[in-house]
């Protein structure tokens, strides 16, 4: 990622009543801006009130207020948030510069509490922190969505491959039909040539043979009319064949199925609706015990600045035992309780809240659990309903075709009926014909019969040939679409690959970014022994809920070396407080990469860096400013005396 500092604005922040601050007023240019002071200068509020302006919830009202602003200026454009307490809680408002931050919590605002700059100290998963913000569970709806084109498609081209392959005997069809009929039509031109001839060699009356004309003729059509229900009837029966065999592998499949009633169904509801309230309390748990652990870390640690604006008045009116301040953060082995007032050994609340904290893994781990069960019921029941509904598809298409056979058996039946009775005709017809018939036109009436079955038979031959044309239509027709439907599958095949390799890539890339950074970061920042610290993507086998899934882990790697040079594996336990920050700060950096926040917000802000020793710290700042527009850091003094003289520095907030 290229800097932008060059081509961003100033920024102007107005604050009332946010953290510690009464109101103050602060503009500050693209790069480094370094917030320098001692502790409670409200280096940190300035710090929570560009967050909120961001967007962040994790910001404070002044203890002494019911409701803060602030307001934050890029170039032209303005952002503003509104800050009020109500019952207990704040309640947001205002036109923040984003309006989910999750992304820039995460990865941008690198105050001692962010999540991920913690995670590295306290063993947390890193690939499940760092995938967060990655939306899994629409990235797999799209991959179903996707597999079930294919599949439409794969079967459509299935078909046209099916269908092309029936050209060839369409073709070789069409040409028999066509040289069967001019050869019909020949054979028909010469025998009505002999008719005619013979006709006129007759010499019987013009009366005679205008009526010997006419029966012939009705006899031909009559005989038309009978092959013509004879065909029909060959039809029906073909085609009640066929429905009576489609009924029966409907019965077949009907009874492979089994019922599924409406009770069932209901059932998974009940389980479902059951599991989704469990998940939506473990929810809220889970927040509660987040925002329980933050304020009881920076109440160890005497961080928080509504606390500290409140402890610093109690202590300007006098007390006790010295300044309650000092009691709550100074460096003994007992701090004041916050709850009680009563001096309590600093360990015992270290491990309460590493209890907390704890718990909270519990937590979640059972709310991993519940999704995964979820996921599985919400599986079965679609598979429930979609037996179901193919149940109920096949009895509602097998009650059309026992509706379409009885309709058929009665046209057949009809048609038979209407055969009898055509049959009748002609066999009146040819005793009237026979009656009329006498020696000298005995050669005439074969002639004509003879052309009459002649005529029948080319009608019958140009109507197949109009039936195989029509057909071979339609099939090219067909296959003029299948080179779209074979784009269209290619570009379904490079999207679900896309999809499900993406989140392959970005567990992939943040290793690559974070063991980037860190190998650099090293080098910078040249600690005593400290060979490497890196993260290697494994795969492990775990359970959730009722099965076991392979999941990807990262697994976090300490190289040290001996005084003779020899390397071995350290664990984070023993790393000390500034390489722990340290390394925090860079797996955040990482994210910040690798979701590309800086695409979504040009500020990373720094605080609590006093693990750290003040050229390290220089070193850190410099390195991360090559990739925000903005990067505000609050630091002390003596750590900002290390910096560039040439970086902005604000003093007064």
């Amino acid at each position: 990622m290229e800097s932008t500092q060059q081509t961003q604005p100033q920024v102007e922040v107005s604050a009332h009543n946010i953290g510690g601050i009464d109101r103050t007023a602060v503009t500050f240019s693209p790069g480094v801006t370094i917030l320098t002071g001692r502790n409670a200068t409200n280096r940190t509020s300035f710090l929570q009130a560009i967050m909120a302006a961001l967007g962040s919830e994790r910001a404070s009202v002044k203890a002494d207020a019911d409701e803060g602003s602030v307001e934050l200026s890029i170039g032209d454009e303005t952002y503003t948030r509104t800050l009020t307490r109500k019952n207990g809680t704040i309640a947001t408002s205002g036109d923040p510069y984003l309006d989910d931050a999750e992304l820039i919590d995460l990865f941008s605002f690198l105050l001692e509490s962010n999540e991920a700059r913690r995670a590295v100290a306290r063993g947390d998963d890193l690939r499940n922190l760092i995938m967060r913000p990655v939306d899994t569970e629409a990235i797999q709806t799209e991959i179903e969505r996707l597999t079930a084109e294919k599949r439409r498609i794969d079967d459509e081209l299935e078909e046209l491959e099916s269908l092309g392959q029936t050209l060839p005997t369409l073709e070789e069809k069409q040409a028999r039909l066509a040289n069967e009929i001019e050869a019909k039509r020949a054979t028909l031109e010469a025998k009505e040539a002999e008719l005619e001839a013979a006709d006129a060699d007759l010499g019987e009356t013009r009366a005679e043979q205008s009526e010997l004309e006419s029966k012939l003729e009705t006899l031909r059509e009559t005989r038309s009319h009978l092959e013509d229900i004879r065909f029909k009837i060959g039809t029906e029966e073909d085609s009640i064949e066929a429905l009576q065999n489609e009924l029966a592998e409907l019965e077949d499949e009907q009874a492979d199925l089994s019922d599924v009633s409406t009770d069932t169904v209901s059932e998974y509801d009940q389980r479902l609706g059951t599991l989704r309230e469990r998940k939506q309390q473990l929810n809220s748990v889970v927040s509660e015990l987040q925002t329980i652990i933050q304020f009881n870390e920076e109440m160890l640690g005497g961080t928080n600045p509504d606390i500290r604006a409140a402890l610093q008045s109690e202590a300007e009116t006098g007390g006790e035992n010295g300044s309650v301040t000092d009691q709550l953060v100074a460096e003994t082995e007992t701090v004041v309780c916050w709850t009680c007032g009563t001096d309590v050994e600093k360990q015992t609340i270290e491990s309460t809240i590493d209890q907390l904290r704890t718990f909270r893994q519990e937590t979640l781990d059972e709310r991993s659990d519940l999704s995964a069960e979820i996921d599985d019921l919400e599986a079965e029941k679609a598979e429930l309903e979609t037996k179901r509904q193919k149940r109920d598809s096949i009895e509602q298409r097998r009650k059309q075709l026992e509706t379409e056979l009885d309709d058929r058996n009665a046209r057949l039946d009809d048609l038979r009926d209407e055969r009898a009775s055509v049959t009748g005709d002609i066999e009146a017809l040819e005793e009237t014909v026979e009656e009329l018939e006498q020696e000298d036109y005995s050669q005439l009436l074969d002639l004509h019969r003879e052309a009459n079955q002649l005529e029948f038979e080319l009608e019958r031959l140009e109507t197949d040939l109009e039936d195989v044309e029509s057909e071979r239509s339609n099939i090219e027709d067909k296959l003029s679409e299948k080179e779209k439907l074979e784009d269209r599958r290619a570009e379904i095949r490079d999207e679900l690959a896309d999809l499900r390799t993406r989140i392959e890539q970005i567990e992939a890339d943040a290793v690559e970014e974070f063991n980037e950074h860190m190998a650099r970061m090293l080098d910078l920042l040249d600690y005593e022994n400290l060979e490497r610290i890196w993260i290697e993507r494994t795969e492990r086998t775990v359970r959730e809920g009722r099965r076991k899934v392979t999941k990807s882990v990262f697994e976090l790697h300490i190289v040290r070396s001996t005084e003779s040079g020899a390397t071995y594996e350290d664990t984070i336990d023993h790393l000390s407080e500034s390489e722990r920050e340290v390394t925090g700060l860079v797996f955040a950096l990482a994210g910040y990469l690798v979701h590309e926040v800086y695409d979504h917000v040009p500020f990373i802000l720094l605080d609590s860096l006093e693990a750290i020793d003040s050229n390290r710290i220089a070193r850190l700042v410099n390195y991360f400013s090559d990739y925000a527009g903005y990067l505000v850091a609050a630091l002390l003094p003596e750590d900002a005396a290390a910096l560039d003289d040439e970086y902005e520095r604000v003093a007064e907030i």
